[in-house]
């Protein structure tokens, strides 16, 4: 229905072009052939009149007609921008309210969208057990389709985390998940964390994410181990890895829109600079250096953000076990 409205349309539109210039062109010609005439021909006046006072009125309602579309463009406008407003706040209610401190970690994380809904998602969960769950996950695309998968992926995996204790077997449900409700072009990335604080031991999936940066001891060892973005292949697996963490090692997690944020030239900001901004304030607290790192971001790029940028950082403290 909605096509052929517009088809009428513009075939409406077209017919009022068609008749006002029909309208001039007549009015012209009978003033070109009766210039001499005006005086002594009362048809000829009438005539003249009649064809201005009708193209006039074309005009007039063409103009009526284009105020209306205008109109109800704004109106239509109007409620995109309201159904995205509830989106974004629907979307924020999403993010963890307060990061769970303690359990041998100090935690910040924060997403920044692009266009102000956002297809990057971090989540982090206590449970009850005493592990302590985190993930960071980067969709395909932008916009609201983004959003409803990353909303759609995080609900599963906090009802995953639940029921299944194999970090391999929660992102396989994951992958069988976003699989099944979407399309072939799109995936996801995940990172994927359980930290078990007694041991101070991380066991982790990476599903073709960025490869975190792990300092100061853990420079250069890469947390790889894992398999495909979540969603591609119905069937695939997922291997796990395993790093022990002394106190002091932070772990930066960061979504692409953060390494590939890029100057004018197109250089871009990199995993390099993102660790050497880590390692120049490694000795402040963990929310002030997420705070360098962005701000060192948008110095970089010198413009605003092109895609999502989205950040956890985790820093072990000397402390850990159950009750802290």
């Amino acid at each position: 229905m909605l096509p052929q409205l517009h088809v009428i349309s513009r075939v409406r539109s077209v017919n009022d072009k068609v008749y006002f210039a029909g309208f001039v062109l007549a009015a012209g010609l009978l003033l070109f052939v009766g210039r001499n005439l005006l005086q002594s021909s009362a048809l000829l006046v009438w005539g003249l009149t009649f064809a201005g006072t009708t193209a006039v009125a074309v005009l007039g309602m063409s103009l009526y007609r284009l105020q209306a579309a205008l109109r109800t463009s704004r109106h239509e406008l109007a409620r995109k921008e309201v159904e995205l407003d509830f989106a974004l706040e629907v979307q924020r209610a999403l993010f963890p309210d307060q990061l769970p401190q303690g359990r041998g970690l100090e935690l910040a994380a924060a997403c920044v969208p692009a266009r102000g809904i956002s297809g990057d998602f971090y989540d982090v969960l206590q449970l009850p057990d005493g592990r302590l769950v985190f993930a960071i996950a980067d969709i395909s695309g932008k916009g609201v389709s983004a959003a409803i998968l990353m909303a759609s992926l995080q609900a599963m995996l906090r009802t995953s985390v639940e029921i299944l204790r194999s970090p391999s077997k929660v992102c396989s449900k994951l992958n069988q998940h976003l699989y099944k409700v979407t399309e072939e072009s799109r995936f996801a990335t995940l990172f994927y964390g359980e930290w078990h604080p007694n041991e101070r031991r991380l066991i982790y999936v990476n599903a073709g994410h960025g490869v975190p940066v792990l300092l100061p001891s853990g420079r250069g060892q890469r947390l790889d181990k894992g398999g495909f973005p979540l969603g591609i292949f119905a069937s695939s697996e997922y291997q796990a890895g395993e790093v022990s963490l002394r106190p002091k090692d932070m772990l930066v997690l960061y979504s692409d829109g953060i390494t590939e944020a890029a100057t004018a030239d197109g250089r871009e900001f990199g995993v390099e600079r993102l660790e050497a901004v880590v390692s120049a304030h490694q000795e402040q607290p963990v929310a002030e250096i997420e705070a360098r790192v962005f701000e060192a971001v948008r110095s970089w790029s010198g413009q605003e953000p092109e895609d999502d940028m989205t950040l956890v950082i985790m820093r072990v403290t000397e402390a850990h076990g159950e009750n802290v």
